[in-house]
């Protein structure tokens, strides 16, 4: 039987947070139907139900109309969650932000439930893009996108034959494909470990096409199993979604065994120079086991482009720790402010 835990690539499919003894308390998305002029949303996609949380500036002004972001959350994360911290935080520099959850996640339809599939995270986004200009308070010729981890490396790819995201960033982009194909810095995906990978997923996928039902397996392991030895990666996400820190009811920590066969041949950051002459911009930390991803986006893109470096700050700082958001705010909303 296919087991996500007994994959080398198992812990690069979270994005998480660690926090340091002494560190200041980290940042989270605010609670209250009067945050930052926020409202529950829905739209379609196709025959998809999708929900997201409406950010509104603090001066805001109906007669008024304001650029707009799209931001897009990780690989198993709800827009309660961190896509949602970034989203209050770019409303109160002056935007409209939506923070949505992907099909097949949170109060978002779609099903199989927890399946991560990469064509249809780039169509969320799409559809996301498509509801904000249909607001009367939002500027259609200003349309922007983000995402965090997973959700970032989606929103370039989106952006690439999307003319009406004027400008586009990402925060700690991670390419699902290429970490399927060979993994992260410190956890590494050999040929043999793909093969394997490959052999249970469509083992499964055979099942499945005899009438057994998806297979849904716990994406991350229990607290009580992490100890020093285990990777970074894996000690920072269970510390993230497993603790009150970052966990939500409606991030499940599931996902459908059969989501990596739709990762192999995914190739999200080969077309960048498409987004040309639109602007990118693209957030990693100097510490960050992920920033090949972001190197790899500016390599392939034209100008005009930018690789933000925060110094030492990981992947996972950049989900809430105060030091490393607001300087990551603070050039979301420079960038967006001179793109928009």
């Amino acid at each position: 039987m296919f087991n996500l835990r007994n994959s080398l690539i198992s812990t690069a499919f979270f994005c998480a947070l660690s926090l340091s003894a002494g560190a200041a308390e980290p940042l989270s998305v605010a609670q209250g139907a009067n945050v930052v002029g926020s409202q529950k949303v829905t739209f379609i996609n196709g025959t998809i139900k999708m929900a997201g949380n409406l950010y509104l500036p603090p001066a805001y002004d109906s007669s008024q109309k304001y650029p707009a972001i799209v931001v897009a959350h990780p690989w198993g994360g709800v827009k309660e969650q961190t896509a949602g911290l970034y989203a209050q935080q770019l409303a109160r520099k002056g935007f409209v932000t939506l923070a949505f959850d992907a099909s097949h996640y949170g109060e978002s339809g779609g099903e199989p439930r927890d399946l991560e599939a990469p064509i249809d995270r780039v169509q969320d986004i799409r559809s996301a893009v498509g509801f904000l200009k249909t607001l009367p308070q939002v500027d259609a010729n200003r349309i922007g996108s983000m995402g965090v981890c997973a959700g970032g490396s989606y929103a370039l790819h989106e952006s690439q034959t999307d003319p009406r995201v004027k400008a586009v960033a990402s925060v700690g982009a991670y390419d699902i494909g290429d970490a399927t194909r060979t993994g992260i810095t410190g956890i590494p995906v050999t040929a043999k470990d793909r093969q394997k990978l490959l052999q249970s997923t469509y083992g499964q996928l055979d099942k499945e096409a005899a009438g057994a039902p998806a297979l849904v397996q716990s994406l991350l392991p229990p607290l009580s199993t992490i100890n020093s030895d285990s990777p970074s990666f894996l000690r920072e996400a269970t510390q993230y979604y497993l603790t009150p820190r970052g966990a939500h009811p409606n991030a499940k920590n599931r996902f459908v065994v059969t989501s990596p066969a739709l990762h192999v041949d995914y190739y999200p950051l080969e077309h960048m120079d498409l987004v040309s002459p639109r602007p990118v911009l693209l957030i990693s930390g100097d510490r960050a086991e992920t920033i090949k991803f972001s190197q790899a986006a500016y390599a392939t893109a034209k100008q005009p482009k930018e690789l933000y470096v925060i110094p030492g700050a990981s992947h996972f700082d950049l989900y809430d720790k105060p030091q490393y958001v607001t300087p990551a705010v603070e050039k979301l909303a420079e960038f967006f402010g001179k793109s928009l």
